[in-house]
């Protein structure tokens, strides 16, 4: 007879495991084929009270945690191959787990990643959700981020910000009166937009890359340090939406908030300066924007921040901490 986990499996993820490598999650392990490619690796776990709130939609909480993994594959240039998922629930509430099911199941069908297996395991704690992601390159072709070189322009995808003024609307820091803006800036925090359309350019173009998960400044530090060098940052250039910029003018937030605040789930790339123009060129052609914000500079320290009059701009804290 089926235990309560075999019924909660069966129901819920079977429909969703659709490589037949997974079996369907009838054994203990999976078989991914990945011909002459290699496989790229990477897991994130999403917390409740940490990555979501606990009054969030369930089919956001299951599509930001497997979009969060996607962003890091598009980062590297690869191509979604499937992913296994551990999944820790205070209760089976059933109306929750449907809900759940029906957003990752949408996820993983429209970005090509099928679920390929993982384990449901009971909790005291908050709900905890961890994806294991797997995606293909061609041989030797995954984008590091420590290959950056002085000269290179630093480019980043869409907009910065949005995100950390979503969960400060959730969090009553801020009150957004227009419900468009409002539901945009929520939207965005609740429901990245992984890139993987702009994989392949990365791919093609860049020469270090990672995704925006901790806040830009602070990422772009640990990358110029993976990479040995520096860089330089105009501040007017980040790319902000027009309602982050608005709430900048009003004074509501500031330019440290929108850069170091996270969840932005954007590439930030560093593009050879002869290449700069094909990657713009191919990032339009998948409907991406990107937009370069600064230059790698030889040195080893932090990146240096400029604002309109070519002043430093300090920044007391660079991202987001989880300790």
């Amino acid at each position: 007879m089926p235990s309560g986990e075999d019924d909660l499996i069966g129901r819920y993820f079977k429909p969703i495991a659709t490589d037949p490598g997974a079996l369907g999650l009838a054994d203990d392990a999976a078989i991914l084929k990945v011909g002459g490619d290699d496989l790229v690796i990477t897991t994130d776990a999403i917390v409740e009270g940490v990555h979501f709130l606990s009054g969030d939609p369930p089919e956001t909480v299951a599509r930001k945690a497997l979009r969060v993994n996607l962003s890091d594959l598009a980062a590297k240039g690869a191509t979604p191959a499937g992913f296994v998922m551990s999944l820790a629930l205070r209760n089976a509430d059933e109306e929750w787990l449907a809900s759940f099911a029906r957003g990752l199941s949408d996820d993983a069908t429209g970005f090509g990643c099928p679920l390929l297996g993982g384990d449901t395991v009971a909790t005291p704690g908050p709900l905890t959700i961890s994806i294991t992601a797997f995606g293909r390159v061609p041989p030797g072709e995954m984008i590091l981020r420590s290959r950056a070189e002085p000269g290179d322009r630093i480019v980043v995808s869409g907009t910065i910000g949005d995100a950390s003024l979503g969960l400060a609307i959730l969090t009553k820091k801020i009150t957004v009166g227009d419900v468009a803006v409002r539901e945009m800036l929520l939207g965005r925090y609740r429901m990245p937009q992984p890139r993987i359309a702009l994989a392949e350019s990365v791919r093609k173009f860049a020469r270090a890359a990672m995704d925006v998960s901790d806040g830009l400044a602070g990422d772009l530090a640990k990358l110029c340090a993976a990479s040995g060098v520096s860089a330089v940052i105009d501040a007017g250039s980040v790319p902000l939406s027009d309602a982050a910029r608005g709430l900048m003018e009003q004074g509501r937030t500031c330019l440290e908030s929108v850069v170091s605040g996270g969840d932005d789930y954007e590439i930030l790339c560093t593009i050879a300066e002869n290449s700069f123009g094909d990657f713009a060129r191919s990032a339009r052609s998948v409907g991406v924007a990107v937009t370069s914000i600064g230059t790698i500079v030889a040195g080893n320290m932090l990146p240096k921040w400029l604002d309109a009059e070519d002043d430093e701009i300090a920044f007391p804290r660079l991202s987001y901490s989880h300790f």
